[in-house]
Order: C-alpha cells, then structure tokens, then sequence
C-alpha cells in the first residue's frame, strides 16, 4: 500500500502549474489530519480522512474543461473516478478507494453529513476556503453553527477569525 506522501507526489504531479490548488489541498490535508488526531479517530479512519483531504479536489480541472465551472457539484461528478484511479495506481486497499470516492463525491453537499470522515473533510475544507475566499465573519459564524460539529473544528475556527 502507498504513503500519503507518494499521494501527495502524485496529487501535486497532477497539479503541476497549479500552485493556488496545490497550497489549498495541502492546507485542507493540514487541518483534517490535526482534526483528526485530536479527535482520536481511529488508524484507519484517519487514513482514508488524510488521503480523501490531499485529493477532495481532484475534478476541478475536468471540471473547468467539461462544463468551464469549479463548481461543487461538477467537482463531485467529475472527481471519483479520477481519484480512483489515482488510489488504485498506487496501491490502496479497495476499502479506502470506495471510502475516499465517496468522500469526494459528496464533500460539498452539506446536507448529509452522516459520518465523521466527511464532517472532518468538510470542516477542514471550511477552515482553508473561508479564509482563501476572505468569508466576512457573520458568514463563517453561520456555517460553524450550521454545519460544524467537532470540538476541535470548531476551536480552530474560532481561534482562526477570533470568533465569539
């Protein structure tokens, strides 16, 4: 089975010329994995988690050339089966592939968030957009009281944009 970091090689291989999407997968990847240690989930959770944040984005290129949009639901189309291939070429277990490509198929549908790998992909995603997209502070208060959930997503936002 494949490291993160041969992932991550792969993952900024792809990206090549594209450091503003390298730098955001990076940050995301960052933030899920301290999440995750922090709130202690399990070693194999916290792989498919870790390797779910380095390729959450992966459609957005196909995304841009198909339908000329970046837009979360196109990212969600077009980026399972890219990932996949990716997961599958360097040799992870086909339970973490089908995990992470669901993860991936439904990282920006905020509606469902029905297991703690996705709220942990979707809050540390949060915590890198808000701040890429300079979110004014009465918007990230309501998506952390909307949709975020653990303890330590939740400090970490508030300690980011110094939130009451």
């Amino acid at each position: 089975m494949a490291s993160m970091s041969q992932l991550t090689m792969a993952m900024i291989t792809l990206y090549s010329g594209d450091p503003k999407r390298i730098q955001h997968f990076m940050k995301v990847y960052a933030f899920a994995k301290m999440i995750a240690e922090e709130e202690q989930i399990g070693v194999k959770q916290r792989e498919v988690i870790e390797a779910a944040a380095l390729v959450h984005d992966i459609g957005i290129h196909a995304a841009e050339k198909k339908y000329h949009s970046a837009a979360g639901e196109y990212q969600e189309q077009e980026g399972p089966p890219i990932a996949r291939a990716m997961l599958m070429a360097l040799d992870f277990s086909p339970a973490l592939i089908n995990r992470v490509c669901e993860l991936v198929a439904h990282h920006h549908s905020y509606q469902n968030i029905d297991a703690v790998d996705l709220q942990i992909l979707v809050e540390a995603d949060f915590l890198v957009n808000a701040y890429e997209e300079g979110l004014p502070k009465r918007n990230i208060k309501k998506f952390r009281d909307k949709i975020f959930r653990t303890e330590t997503g939740i400090h970490y936002l508030n300690e980011l944009f110094a939130l009451d």
